[in-house]
C-alpha cells in the first residue's frame, strides 16, 4: 500500500451523513423547508443545525491548509431570493452560508456564478433552484459546499453541444469542494466538469440526467487530483458518466447508473478511468448501460462487487498502478450493492424537510397530496387529488405526483386556486398525464363531440395554477381518426397567473390553448425552461403568454409531411398576446416548410386583434423565409406579428414579408412587459 500524500481526517464517520442515512438513504439532517420563502430576501439569520455539516471523502482531508471542508459556517447565514444576492454573497471575500428560497432565473442564460472561498450554498427544501445558469469555482478557491440545489435548464436545443459551454458546477483549480444532494440537469455542456487539477473533492447523494455530459474530470496533464464520488444517480445521460482522467485517486462507490429503456437517449460508455488515473470502483450498480466499466491501457481500474443488469460491451479492470486503501485517508462504508437502486431513488437529490434551528419566523408549508399508481400515496390518479383541494383554498396546494404514465382527464376548477401539480421523478419525462380525445371526439354522454377546447388531457381553470417537472400529452391518432375534427389539446389554461416551469407539452394539432375565462379577462401565462411539441396552431389562444428559454419542437404530420404553423394567437384589442423570447424552435422536419405564426380570428371576430412577438430566439432552417400567413381571409399584416433580433438559418433580415421591430420598440416588449407587474415564482 501507498504511503498516503495527507493527514487523515480524526474523524472518521462518514461525515455530513447522518448514520441514518449511511444504511437506509432516510435524511435526518433538516434542510428548510420551503416555506423559508417567507424570509425576507438576505436576511441574517442564526445559523441552522445543518450549516454546520462538514463533508465526508476526499473533500473531508486535511490538506493544502485545509482543514476538511466545511464551508461558510463560521461566517453569517442569509437568505436569498435574486440572482443579485445570490451574486453579492457568492463572490464576497467573507465566509457565508447561503440560503437559496427560490427559483432564480439567471441572466443571461449560460452564466456561472464564480463562487468564492469560504461558503455553503444550500437550498432551502425544495424551493431553490438555479435556472438558466450555474457556478464557477476558480484557480484557488477552496472551502466551498453545495448542497440541496436543483441546477437546471441552460439547454440551446443541440444535443451534443460545442458552442455553448454552460455547465451546471465547473470548476477549475479548485480544492477541498462538497456537492452534494442536488439535481442538476438538462445543461447546454457539462452538469459537472472538474477540470485543472481540482481536488479534495466529494460529489455525493446527487442526481445527475437529461444531459449529453453527465460528469467530466481532467484536462490536465498532471495526475494528482483526489476525488470521492458516491451515491450518485446517474441517468438518461449519454457519456461522461463520469469520465476521469489523469487522477490520482479515484473513489468510486455505490453509484446507480441507469440507461433507462425506452427513452431516446443511449448510453455510449459508463465509468471511464483515462490517462493515468488510479480508480477504485464499489459497490455501484449499472442497469442497461452500454460499455459500463472502460479504462485506458495507460490507466488502473480496480473493480470490487459492482452489479451489471442488462449492460452490454466493455467491462474492464486491470492496470499497472500503485494498490491503495481509500481508509488511510478518510473513514467510510458501503451500502450493498443490490440496495443502490432503491436507496438512491429515494434518497439521491434534493431534500426537502424542514429545518427547526433558525431565528427566522417560518410559516406553515404548503399542503402536499401524494399520488401513486401503485398506492403508496394518498391518491392513485391526480383528478383525486385536485378533488380533494377544498373549494376557495386561500394558500398553495402541492400535488406531489411519483412517477408513471397516469391516462386520465384533469381538471383543476375555478374555484381552486394556488394549486402546483409536481413530478416527483428524476425526469420530467418520468411523470406522465396523458389522454387521446380530439374535438371531433364523440362524448360518452352521447350529448356530442367535445369540441377543441374540450379535448384538453389536462383543463386549468383556476388562478396561480403551476405545474412543474412533468409531461402533459394528447396521443390521438390522426391517422385512425381521419373522419372527424383533429384538434387535440394537451393542455388548457383559462386563468391568470399560470406557471409552466420544466415540463413537456406534446401533441400534434392544436397542442398548448392558452386561453382567458372570458374575453373581456386578462389571462397570463409563463412558460420557462420547457418544451411544446407539436405541428399545426400549436401554440394558439387569446392569453397573454409568455414562452421564454424553451424549446418548441416542430413534429411532422401523421402522414410523414412536413408543413405547419407555430402559433395562432387571437389576442383581445389592447392587449398582449403571444410572446416567444430566449427560445429555440427546432424539429427533424423538412426546410421551409414552417410558419411562425397566422392570425386566428375566433369566429370570425375583426375586432380582434392577434399579436406574435418572436425575439432573441434561435429559429431553424425549417422556419419559412417568409414567416407570417394570412388565416380565415383575414391578413397578417393587419394584425401585429414581428421580430426581433432572432438568429440561425430560419432567421433573416427586415422586409415588408418580414417585420422587425426598432430597438424602442422592443424595449417595450419585453418579458416583464407582458407579466405586467407579476413575477412568476416556484411555489
Amino acid at each position: 500500500m501507498a504511503t498516503p500524500r495527507h493527514r487523515r481526517h480524526r474523524k472518521a464517520l462518514a461525515l455530513g451523513l447522518p448514520v441514518a442515512l449511511t444504511g437506509a438513504g432516510a435524511l435526518a439532517y433538516g434542510f428548510l423547508g420551503a416555506a423559508t420563502q417567507q424570509q425576507a430576501a438576505a436576511a441574517a439569520t442564526t445559523a441552522p443545525a445543518w450549516a454546520t455539516a462538514t463533508a465526508d471523502g476526499f473533500a473531508s482531508v486535511d490538506a493544502l491548509g485545509q482543514n476538511g471542508t466545511y464551508g461558510g459556517r463560521d461566517g453569517k447565514t442569509v437568505t436569498v431570493r435574486t440572482l443579485a444576492d445570490l451574486e453579492k454573497y457568492a463572490t464576497a471575500t467573507e465566509p457565508y452560508v447561503i440560503v437559496v428560497a427560490a427559483a432564480i432565473d439567471v441572466d443571461p442564460v449560460g452564466k456561472e456564478i464564480k463562487v468564492q472561498s469560504n461558503k455553503t450554498i444550500v437550498g432551502a427544501g425544495t424551493a431553490g433552484q438555479i435556472v438558466g445558469g450555474g457556478f464557477f469555482l476558480g484557480q484557488g478557491v477552496h472551502n466551498v459546499i453545495i448542497r440541496n440545489l436543483t441546477i437546471r435548464d441552460t439547454y440551446q436545443g443541440t444535443w451534443n453541444d460545442k458552442e455553448h459551454d454552460y455547465d451546471g458546477i465547473q470548476m477549475d483549480g479548485a480544492h477541498h469542494v462538497w456537492i452534494d444532494h442536488n439535481d442538476i440537469r438538462h445543461m447546454a455542456d457539462g452538469l459537472i466538469d472538474s477540470r485543472k487539477d481540482t481536488t479534495y473533492l466529494t460529489v455525493s447523494w446527487n442526481k445527475l440526467s437529461q444531459d449529453n455530459k453527465a460528469f467530466g474530470i481532467g484536462w490536465t496533464d498532471n495526475a494528482t487530483a483526489d476525488i470521492t464520488i458516491h451515491h450518485n444517480w446517474i441517468r438518461e445521460t449519454e457519456q461522461r458518466n463520469p469520465s476521469t482522467d489523469n487522477v490520482a485517486h479515484a473513489h468510486m462507490y455505490n453509484n446507480f447508473l441507469e440507461d433507462e429503456a425506452g427513452t431516446t437517449i443511449r448510453s455510449s460508455y459508463g465509468d471511464y478511468s483515462r490517462g493515468r488515473t488510479n480508480m477504485l470502483l464499489e459497490n455501484s450498480y449499472f442497469q442497461g448501460m452500454n460499455n459500463p466499466v472502460i479504462r485506458d491501457s495507460t490507466a488502473t481500474l480496480v473493480q470490487r462487487g459492482n452489479v451489471f443488469s442488462g449492460t452490454s460491451g466493455r467491462n474492464e479492470s486491470g492496470g499497472s498502478g500503485a494498490a491503495w486503501d481509500p481508509k488511510s485517508y478518510y473513514g467510510y462504508t458501503l451500502d450493498k450493492a443490490a440496495d443502490v437502486p432503491a436507496l438512491l431513488e429515494s434518497g439521491a437529490g434534493p431534500r426537502g424537510s424542514i429545518g427547526t434551528a433558525t431565528t427566522a419566523s417560518v410559516k406553515s408549508a404548503a399542503t402536499t397530496l401524494t399520488v401513486a399508481q401503485d398506492g403508496t400515496g394518498q391518491y392513485r390518479t391526480v383528478q383525486a387529488a385536485v378533488n380533494a383541494v377544498p373549494a376557495g383554498n386561500a394558500s398553495r396546494v402541492l400535488i406531489s405526483v411519483k412517477p408513471g404514465t397516469y391516462r386520465e382527464l384533469v381538471k383543476v376548477p375555478s374555484n381552486k386556486p394556488h394549486v402546483t401539480i409536481q413530478g416527483t421523478g428524476g425526469s420530467r419525462k418520468d411523470t406522465v398525464i396523458v389522454y387521446n380525445n380530439a374535438a371531433g371526439t364523440q362524448k360518452p354522454d352521447g350529448s356530442g363531440p367535445y369540441g377543441t377546447g374540450g379535448s384538453a388531457t389536462v383543463a386549468v381553470e383556476a388562478d396561480d395554477f403551476q405545474a412543474r417537472n412533468l409531461t402533459i400529452s394528447n396521443d390521438f391518432d390522426e391517422a385512425a381518426h381521419q373522419n372527424i375534427s383533429q384538434q387535440a389539446v394537451a393542455l388548457r389554461t383559462a386563468s391568470d397567473k399560470v406557471f409552466l416551469d420544466g415540463v413537456i407539452v406534446s401533441g400534434d394539432q392544436d397542442t398548448l390553448l392558452v386561453d382567458t375565462a372570458a374575453k373581456e379577462k386578462l389571462g397570463r401565462v409563463y412558460m420557462a425552461n420547457s418544451y411544446v411539441i407539436g405541428n399545426v396552431d400549436f401554440v394558439f389562444g387569446r392569453a397573454t403568454a409568455v414562452i421564454d428559454k424553451s424549446v418548441i419542437t416542430l413534429k411532422k404530420r401523421y402522414n410523414g409531411t412536413s408543413a405547419g404553423y407555430v402559433t395562432a394567437p387571437s389576442t383581445a384589442a389592447g392587449r398582449k398576446g403571444i410572446l416567444i423570447a430566449n427560445s429555440t424552435v427546432s424539429g427533424d422536419v423538412s426546410d421551409r416548410s414552417f410558419y411562425l405564426g397566422r392570425p386566428w380570428h375566433a369566429g370570425g371576430d375583426a375586432t380582434l386583434d392577434p399579436q406574435t412577438t418572436v425575439r432573441n430566439t434561435s429559429l431553424s432552417a425549417a422556419i419559412r423565409t417568409t414567416p407570417w400567413t394570412d388565416m380565415s381571409g383575414f391578413s397578417w399584416k393587419d394584425d401585429r406579428f414581428a421580430e426581433y433580433k432572432n438568429t440561425g438559418a430560419g432567421s433573416g433580415p427586415a422586409s415588408s414579408d418580414r417585420p422587425q421591430l426598432t430597438d424602442a420598440q422592443a424595449a417595450e416588449q419585453e418579458v416583464a412587459d407582458w407579466l405586467g407587474g407579476w413575477t412568476p415564482t416556484a411555489s
